[in-house]
């Protein structure tokens, strides 16, 4: 089992392996460092701005196994306008193309050079290089730990990201038809 992050031109972010026998894609997700990384503040938030709101982190397309986490963009499974079947179908179309990257031989390459050196993903020496404070106390750390929990699980995050998501591609997609039409 494999979690990965690629972006749509097959730049690989992040890769993790489950462990053997997990074979689930939920324990993968409670094993990896991708999101413990960013329960314990080592990493940093990145934030943007999606149909004239502020979001604090990050995202990622999923499917439908995920949790309803705020990181989390997921389909619509049953979509009932035009809206929501285009922005599903958009969704769709860019995770098979995340999903295209291990196809490309890629993957032999990640494995190889993880192999070579012991955890860089590229060439790269990527060095690991804790953001957090060490002078935080451990009560401090643990009630980050569950703050930062609480913000990532926020499924109202996450129906407003997928909205605010589903508002912009929509925008863009009349953009580019009046664009062609006037053409």
């Amino acid at each position: 089992m494999l979690e990965a992050v690629a972006s749509y031109y097959n730049w690989i972010w992040h890769a993790f392996f489950g462990v053997a026998g997990s074979n689930n894609d939920l324990n993968v997700l409670n094993a990896s460092n991708l999101f413990n990384s960013m329960l314990n503040e080592e990493t940093e938030d990145i934030p943007f701005t999606v149909n004239g709101v502020k979001y604090k982190r990050e995202y990622y397309l999923a499917d439908g196994i995920y949790p309803w986490w705020a990181s989390f963009v997921k389909a619509f499974s049953n979509a009932n306008d035009e809206k929501r079947k285009y922005f599903s179908k958009k969704q769709a179309a860019a995770r098979k193309d995340v999903e295209r990257t291990y196809f490309t031989g890629a993957l032999a390459y990640i494995t190889t050079t993880s192999k070579d050196n012991g955890f860089a993903l590229t060439e790269n020496d990527w060095v690991y290089e804790p953001v957090h404070n060490m002078q935080t106390t451990w009560i401090e750390r643990c009630e980050t730990y569950r703050r930062r929990t609480k913000e990532l699980r926020d499924r109202e995050v996450h129906e407003g990201l997928r909205s605010d998501l589903v508002e912009h591609v929509w925008a863009n997609r009349e953009t580019s038809e009046s664009e062609t039409e006037s053409d």
